[in-house]
């Protein structure tokens, strides 16, 4: 799948909290949070058909669009992507950034220890 671009993870929130959804109700989402004109949020609908992260279907006089990938895939590739492009795929350099930014509670660390300790490797 093509990268989704901000915009877009826009639309595919609407799409994944509400599927099947007419493209008439995800403008009508859309334009009331983000002011976005109805001809590009029916733009960025497109792009994510071409893009095959929803489908399309035709009824009577309109379509509906469906999730063609779970919510959890693009977060997972969005994750790698990003660790890619920022940490060269170091998931123990982004976690240092934070940890050396102070950008952690203590309650954030010790989340994290529960969920080391629990996919520790025997």
């Amino acid at each position: 799948m093509n990268k989704i671009s901000d915009s877009e993870w826009k639309v595919m929130k609407v799409v994944w909290k509400k599927s099947p959804i007419s493209g008439s109700e995800i403008v009508d989402e859309l334009e009331a949070v983000t002011g976005w004109n109805p001809k590009t949020i029916h733009t960025l609908i497109r792009r994510l058909v071409a893009k095959g992260a929803i489908n399309a279907k035709k009824e009577n006089t309109y379509y509906s669009y469906y999730a063609a990938v779970s919510e959890k895939e693009c977060v997972k590739e969005e994750t790698e992507n990003f660790l890619e492009k920022c940490f060269n795929g170091s998931l123990n350099m982004l976690v240092g950034n934070f940890i050396k930014e102070d950008k952690l509670t203590d309650q954030d660390i010790e989340e994290l220890q529960e969920i080391l300790k629990s996919n520790k490797r025997r």
